[in-house]
């Protein structure tokens, strides 16, 4: 239950330390780099101007159902919905045609990726780029078989990350080809499974993207290379770094919780909880507590935002200040519940609770269908968490992707397909041109690249960055760490862009 409970949402080593080597940026070709990271923090205003899905026009293509056999129905076609901005596209016929940025879809309707992914359309006027958001087959509007898509194993067969990929690479050269920008450099940008699809587009498709940027991409989360309670831990360190009371408070809630199984205190737990519905087991709360705590350490955002659900700056601050600022008579398990209800009631519009109700306001549960087949991430919860403890059991996983698909997960197709035992040895020999940026108070960062690899494989890594911060519209109450952290990735994103116009000319 806990595994599927995490692994519903986003993707998150032993050995690795936190801390990144000196990263040397060489000084950028275009001397107005600086300039950008000024006038983003000033324009704050931008960001309802850009945040809006309608400045995408919107697109489909016809994408190829199976790429990796030739039977007859592997060629049947389905509409695969991409969105496009050109309003700062350089492509002057007489000149070298500007960049594209594309955005690797994650698990989710691609117009909210596009919504809560400001980096590309604050940077898009200065590099002239030409932005593609595209959505990754299955979800969203990219179904290949509609409704019939959901549910069947003989469907969701063809939902994996390398037919995804593939996706992505012919969408990518057709697209080159339609608007007469073969010359086009193409980056590839994506934050947490997204982020993942970026790095690992950039090892399998090199002649078609000249580098990637991978925001929160836990490609260490596989195969016990990173432990499998990294992920509970960094969720309750963020906790108990704020408060030591409020760390205790959530951890000792979990027995009084318990024990209110019986009739007499499910009634209790409904008056407390405000469950629009009674409450006929303790699970749903739990449930409701642990996804309140975990999603809120992963957006623990320096500023006001909307991602999951409307918070405000550094919400897990918050959420301790209702707990150790609650009367003292006030029982665990209410002051966790109080805090919970900051996550799922921050703007007061709601008067009750639905524990029982959709949970999936983006249309995320086929990725129960991924981590019962690729993406085996191994979940467990150590003592030393705010959370009650729960072992890993592999027999126990595969038993219920069986019951629910009639499938065996692959636990080991990840690193065998991709990589990612010694990591930095492999790719310090073929890879190049990957940025690895991870945020520590994400608990999905245990399970990335913390450590330059090599000159242009490198990590950026931030002490109080949360789950894919970087790319979040840029505001005037940014703190300085992360204007500057976006600086250094545009500068190496300059420098690869340069570089590449510098063979393209040689050639000629």
């Amino acid at each position: 239950m806990v595994s599927f409970l995490i692994l519903l949402f986003f993707i998150a080593t032993a050995g690795v330390q936190v801390e990144s080597l000196p990263i040397y940026f060489p000084r950028a070709h275009r001397q107005d780099l600086p300039d950008v990271l000024l006038s983003l923090a000033k324009e704050e205003t931008r960001h309802s101007r850009h945040s809006n899905i309608t400045t995408y026009t919107t697109h489909f293509f016809q994408q190829t159902l199976d790429h990796f056999n030739y039977r007859p129905e592997s060629y049947l076609l389905f509409n695969q919905k991409y969105l496009m901005n050109r309003e700062f596209w350089d492509n002057d016929p007489h000149h070298p045609t500007g960049p594209i940025f594309v955005y690797t879809g994650n698990e989710g309707d691609i117009g909210w990726f596009a919504d809560n992914t400001g980096f590309l359309p604050d940077i898009a006027p200065r590099f002239r780029a030409l932005l593609v958001f595209i959505e990754h087959r299955f979800y969203g509007d990219s179904l290949p078989f509609g409704n019939k898509s959901l549910g069947k194993a003989e469907t969701l067969g063809y939902l994996n990350s390398e037919q995804a990929l593939a996706d992505y690479a012919t969408l990518i050269t057709s697209l080159k080809r339609n608007l007469s920008a073969e010359a086009s450099p193409v980056v590839v940008f994506g934050g947490s499974y997204g982020g993942m699809l970026s790095a690992w587009f950039r090892l399998k498709y090199p002649h078609i993207v000249i580098g990637a940027l991978a925001s929160s991409a836990p490609i260490l989360q596989f195969d016990n290379i990173t432990p499998s309670s990294s992920f509970y831990y960094g969720v309750s360190k963020d906790f108990k770094d704020e408060s030591l009371n409020c760390f205790d408070v959530i951890r000792e809630c979990w027995d009084e919780l318990m024990a209110m199984e019986d009739p007499k205190g499910l009634r209790k737990l409904s008056r407390a909880i405000k469950s629009c519905s009674p409450l006929e087991s303790v699970d749903s709360t739990r449930n409701w507590l642990d996804q309140a705590f975990v999603y809120t350490a992963m957006v623990d955002y320096p500023t006001a935002a909307n991602f999951m659900t409307p918070l405000p700056a550094y919400p897990v601050k918050e959420m301790c200040r209702i707990i150790d600022s609650s009367p003292s008579k006030t029982s665990k398990l209410e002051k966790a519940i109080a805090a919970a209800s900051l996550y799922y009631n921050y703007t007061n519009s709601k008067k009750c609770f639905d524990l029982t109700g959709n949970n999936d306001p983006h249309g995320l549960n086929l990725w129960q269908w991924q981590t019962c087949t690729e993406m085996v991430m191994p979940m467990s919860i150590s003592n030393d968490s705010m959370f009650p403890r729960y072992t890993y059991d592999y027999n126990e996983y595969q038993d219920e992707c069986f019951r629910n698909y009639k499938i065996q997960p692959r636990p080991h197709w990840i690193t065998t397909n991709y990589g990612g035992h010694k990591i930095d040895k492999v790719l310090k020999r073929f890879g190049s041109n990957i940025i690895f940026s991870n945020g520590m108070r994400d608990p999905w960062s245990r399970g990335g690249v913390l450590r330059n690899i090599s000159d242009s494989i490198v990590a950026i890594v931030t002490e109080q960055g949360a789950h894919h911060v970087d790319f979040r519209y840029a505001t005037r109450k940014d703190p300085d760490w992360l204007v500057e952290q976006r600086r250094r990735e545009m500068e190496i994103l300059q420098k690869w862009i340069d570089q590449y116009y510098i063979d393209i000319k040689s050639e000629y």
